[in-house]
């Protein structure tokens, strides 16, 4: 431990038997449950900075349904849902597109090559 921990730690004791942690909004209450529970542990940190500079607005939201849509269309018999879904499905792939359009990802021609891949990456 170097000298800067040592010291926070001393910090931190004395405050704590001090009770000045005692009146903290939301003491004593469980801690709200991580939105991105669903991301393996060494992608969130990346996840949360992407979303902390407004670049997974609702792209992620759009990606899980664009997931459940076409696991719900690989087990779908009936004709009608399967139309219903596939319509869905573009939908949501147009949605995706147009938040690529906006952020213009793929307006440079070096990722421009890319964008086929991304975007079967990404559905």
């Amino acid at each position: 431990m170097d000298v800067f921990s040592i010291v926070a730690e001393d910090k931190i004791k004395r405050a704590y038997e001090e009770g000045d942690f005692e009146h903290l909004p939301g003491m004593g209450k469980a801690l709200p449950k991580d939105e991105l529970s669903h991301v393996p542990q060494e992608l969130r940190m990346a996840y949360r900075l992407l979303k902390n500079a407004d670049m997974m607005s609702n792209e992620a939201e759009i990606k899980k349904e664009l997931l459940t849509i076409e696991d719900l269309l690989k087990h779908c018999v009936d004709e009608k849902e399967r139309s219903q879904y596939m319509k869905k499905l573009s939908q949501k792939q147009i949605e995706l597109e147009n938040i690529f359009k906006k952020r213009k990802l793929f307006n440079q021609p070096a990722s421009a090559f890319y964008k086929e891949k991304v975007i079967k990456k990404f559905t």
